[in-house]
């Protein structure tokens, strides 16, 4: 069973709550999952976990938070060959291009990724939560 990290920056709290979702859904399915903001955890520490869930809200021009997150990822970029990545977060307008951009940079990082990416947009509803906990539940076994 994998040993998860659920690492996210939210701004309004809609990241936030996915990323609590994907946790849940995660230690349902029996994982060992841990949630931590980004500023909490270093990226030395994160690379210790078996899977990365990774969530940022798109920014901006559809740009990954550039404060804490961008320099914090930029960090951490150079060592995800090979690693299990599974990325979220919200957006509120656009077309999801800001995690097109970010499943490119990580894959073109060696990283081994779950899927295209799971997006909300605005506020995650019920329908959107569920769908963060059985994505939770796909990374217990990822």
């Amino acid at each position: 069973m994998n040993r998860i990290a659920v690492i996210y920056w939210s701004g309004t709290g809609n990241t936030e709550k996915m990323a609590e979702a994907i946790l849940s859904g995660a230690k349902n399915a029996g994982a060992e999952a841990e949630l931590f903001s980004v500023s909490s955890i270093s990226t030395a520490a994160a690379l210790g976990y078996d899977v990365l869930a990774l969530g940022c809200p798109a920014m901006g021009g559809e740009v990954l938070e550039e404060a804490e997150f961008e320099p914090w990822f930029t960090e951490l970029e150079s060592s995800l060959g090979g690693k299990k990545v599974a990325l979220f977060g919200s957006y509120g307008w656009g077309d999801g291009q800001w995690m097109r951009d970010w499943h490119e940079r990580s894959k073109a990082a060696g990283a081994n990724l779950l899927d295209e990416g799971l997006m909300a947009n605005e506020t995650p509803d019920a329908a959107a939560l569920a769908e963060c906990d059985a994505w939770g539940a796909k990374l217990a076994n990822f």
